[in-house]
């Protein structure tokens, strides 16, 4: 079977277009755009299992949604169920080490993606265009 790109840009692609649609406040729509850029630096310093303990403790509603959002994506992709449910800490911290490290690759490759439509999708959004 063929490697299709598409498997991770049109889910994010989608998660992110759900978010930006929804959203009328242009504070939120700031934060999200922040977050999503930023995804892929916070990951590759913390991992996985920070960013998803971090979803819990954000109190910016903005960024909250797109750290939910990559979740749900990254469970989707990866095929892993309870990633993005209340459950996904306890998830991550119960792969063995290939599985956790694959995922974390899986990630990196989707937070990049979370990178490229922000830039697409935000335009004029924040001071980060």
């Amino acid at each position: 079977m063929a490697f299709d790109p598409r498997t991770m840009a049109q889910p994010v692609y989608e998660a992110l277009s759900q978010l930006r649609n929804d959203t009328k406040d242009d504070t939120r729509l700031g934060e999200q755009k922040s977050q999503a850029v930023e995804l892929y630096t916070y990951l590759a310093t913390w991992g996985l299992m920070r960013l998803k303990a971090e979803e819990a403790a954000l109190s910016q509603e903005g960024k909250k949604e797109v750290v939910k959002a990559f979740f749900r994506v990254l469970e989707e992709t990866a095929d892993v169920q309870n990633l993005a449910n209340g459950k996904g800490l306890e998830t991550l911290k119960n792969l063995d080490t290939e599985s956790y490290l694959g995922l974390t690759g899986l990630g990196l490759q989707i937070a990049r993606e979370f990178s490229f439509w922000t830039t697409a999708l935000y335009v004029g959004i924040g001071n980060a265009d």
